[in-house]
């Protein structure tokens, strides 16, 4: 089914057409300072023009949606939910963020990206729109507010069954906020994120989270911080709303499978999954029976469901595809989005067992003859946004791995090739290495080396200057004892590759991507084309 009315005449189906898109989407990304908090209201109180202008108020009402906030497994909440309910045959929307390669992929029909000729119609049908009623007084909608009302678009005119949304950033003030009445809303685990934006303790994050809460709509939470939890439930009983807490899942129900999402964290993501999917079938009437008892058994759909759900950038390993046939795995990367404190203690958690399950397979490899094999080493690839704190996040990821006896050679720090400043497709160029500012990659080297100078016991004297290192022309990088920055992603995986190839003997490089969706995603990019 197509959008009501006329698409235009762009043809949706040729590449020039999507970056015409792109370039359009690019031209909402506003420069304001987002922490700003009355034009963070301001703005949210315009989504509702929009809504209005798109004609997508009864839709909107209509649709049997789920909603789901919080600060860490908010996607992984909605991936497993619309597993489980796909599984039942259900027609469902899903709707999610970031995107890491390209932005269709947080629109799924039926747990599939949506196509680039529906993606094109409803783009264009929605820009047309709002850009012949929108005015200096009211300005286009920033990006996000246009891919969520773009979500909406498609899943009204789709006719899904049911839509899972994920919030963007926080809930109360968030563009997918314009819900009137979900048939169930989640709140995921709570952390420090944002705090330039939600608040700086957790009782103010709650509040924003809590804000996506209405009036006798059940929700549904996880175990949270006595402080957080508090909070929720204030805002709960103050609407009416019915708040329990969803055990973790027990993975016995699993009939001796695994979840679809790696690392002991997504437990308990599936577990609110499983009441936010059964809440929903009794609420729709497709249950006739008590809510499902997590601790006996699972109905084949939640079981399908949650073993096959797929999310890209969460826990994901990938070997190099350009390491010569005869030694894959000498290159492996495992990626994850992990970007608080809390996601960095639980990255490092799922990269130290990933590591000794891989070390465990190479000792089984050289009981069975094969001595060509030595210990692997690891090496950290990061970035993260200049808001976030590196002396928050190093320690705990570095403490955790070092736990369990999981200590990185080198950390290499690099710029994003996607720029926040453009919503890129699949054709993009990323910028040349003469372009890119590596002011912040610098300071999170100095941050890294004075961490792990401290951790070895050198006096502080010893620190290098900000910037200050071995500078190697041929590569353009500043090298120091424990740490390399380089001016683009391409010369820090070239290095990564030459590094393989240069041992004399075959050590395998576990190479574990962290800091940033962004760079999780621009890796992916690199290493499978």
């Amino acid at each position: 089914m197509t959008p009501e009315g006329e698409a235009g005449s762009r043809k949706p189906s040729s590449v020039s057409a999507y970056d015409e898109a792109m370039d359009a989407l690019s031209s909402l990304i506003t420069k304001k300072n987002r922490s700003r908090k009355s034009v963070d209201n301001h703005r949210f109180e315009r989504i509702f023009d929009y809504v209005k202008i798109l004609d997508l108020e009864e839709s909107i009402s209509e649709m049997k949606i789920i909603h789901v906030a919080g600060t860490k497994g908010k996607g992984s909440t909605c991936v497993f939910t619309e597993a489980i309910l796909r599984n039942y045959g259900f027609h469902t929307g899903l709707f999610t963020s970031p995107h890491l390669i390209d932005v269709r992929e947080r629109f799924r029909l039926d747990g599939k990206d949506i196509c680039i000729e529906k993606f094109l119609e409803y783009f264009w049908w929605c820009w047309d729109r709002l850009k012949a009623k929108c005015s200096d007084d009211m300005p286009m909608p920033t990006l996000f507010h246009f891919l969520a009302l773009l979500a909406f678009k498609i899943f009204a005119t789709e006719q899904v069954d049911v839509a899972i949304i994920e919030v963007g950033l926080g809930g109360k003030t968030d563009a997918t906020n314009v819900i009137p009445k979900p048939i169930v809303c989640g709140i995921t685990s709570l952390g420090y994120d944002h705090t330039e934006i939600l608040g700086n303790t957790l009782e103010e994050i709650a509040g924003q989270k809590a804000g996506i809460f209405k009036k006798g709509v059940p929700a549904y939470t996880v175990c949270q911080p006595p402080e957080a939890m508090q909070v929720l439930k204030e805002k709960a009983s103050q609407l009416n709303v019915c708040l329990q807490t969803a055990n973790q899942l027990d993975g016995n129900l699993l009939n001796g499978l695994h979840l679809g999402l790696a690392g002991e964290h997504q437990y308990v993501n599936a577990g609110l999954a499983i009441m936010l999917s059964s809440t929903w079938l009794q609420r729709t009437g497709h249950f006739e029976i008590e809510p499902v008892n997590v601790t006996s058994c699972l109905p084949e759909p939640f079981v399908k469901g949650l073993t096959t759900a797929s999310l890209q950038g969460r826990a994901q390993i990938i070997a190099d595809r350009a390491c010569d046939i005869h030694s894959q795995g000498d290159l492996v990367f495992y990626l994850d989005g992990a970007h608080t404190p809390e996601s960095m203690e639980v990255c490092a958690n799922w990269f130290s067992r990933a590591v000794k399950e891989d070390q465990g397979q190479e000792r089984c490899s050289l009981s069975n003859g094969d001595n060509s094999r030595k210990d692997s080493t690891q090496i950290l690839l990061f970035n993260c946004m200049s808001v976030r704190d590196p002396r928050l996040l190093f320690p705990r990821l570095l403490d955790t791995c070092a736990g369990q006896g999981i200590n990185f050679k080198k950390a290499l720090f690099v710029p994003n090739m996607s720029l926040y400043t453009k919503v890129g497709s699949s054709s993009s160029s990323p910028p040349t290495d003469s372009e890119v500012d590596c002011s912040w990659q610098l300071s999170l080297q100095t941050a890294w080396e004075e961490i792990i100078r401290s951790k070895q016991g050198k006096p502080e004297e010893d620190d290098p200057a900000p910037g200050v290192g071995e500078h190697h022309d041929d590569m353009n990088v500043i090298s120091c004892e424990n740490s390399i920055v380089f001016p683009s992603l391409p010369l820090a995986i070239k290095w990564l590759r030459n590094s393989v190839k240069q041992q004399n003997k075959s050590i395998p490089l576990q190479v574990l991507v962290t800091g940033s969706l962004h760079l999780v995603g621009d890796v992916i990019k690199l290493v499978k084309k």
